[in-house]
């Protein structure tokens, strides 16, 4: 399956918050007060998903302020989110897709066999308006870059 084409309706899907409680998420829920970033990432406490998410977190006053909810998504457990949340201060949240079914809807399953990792998401952020659409589509070639946050910024404005 490859990734969401501008234009398409994303995927929807439900998993777990990456918090204490484990709190059921469901991105429906989620869609018709602004526009929603999914960032996708592959795995916390790795350097260029720490870098991304410390990234998101200092420009999180300008995503809010465009009206737009921050969440990071990987096949990490909550309990790991939930402490890469508290060491980093991310103060977004974190979706837990340890089943990978969002991760697979999305077209990013990506195995990293010399770190271990396998069906984790590769780096990618969407944008989806009000509707569910996908506005905005980044993904990565290598999942060591980042995508241009300012670049992405004029999408969730333009969402």
């Amino acid at each position: 399956m490859s990734a969401p084409e501008i234009g398409d309706d994303a995927p929807r899907f439900e998993a777990t918050l990456g918090t204490s409680d484990h709190e059921s998420f469901a991105l429906a829920d989620r869609l018709g007060d602004g526009p929603v970033v999914l960032a996708f990432f592959p795995g916390a406490f790795t350097p260029p998903c720490t870098n991304e998410m410390v990234a998101f977190q200092e420009r999180l006053a300008d995503f809010e302020n465009a009206g737009a909810t921050l969440l990071g998504v990987s096949a990490d457990s909550a309990f790991s989110q939930g402490a890469f949340r508290e060491e980093h201060g991310i103060e977004f949240d974190l979706v837990s897709n340890m089943a990978g079914d969002a991760i697979r809807a999305y077209g990013l399953e990506m195995d990293i066999p010399e770190l271990g990792l396998y069906g984790n998401a590769n780096r990618a952020v969407f944008v989806l308006d009000d509707d569910g659409t996908v506005t905005y589509r980044w993904v990565a070639d290598d999942p060591t870059n980042e995508p241009d946050y300012d670049e992405l910024l004029d999408a969730v404005r333009a969402a």
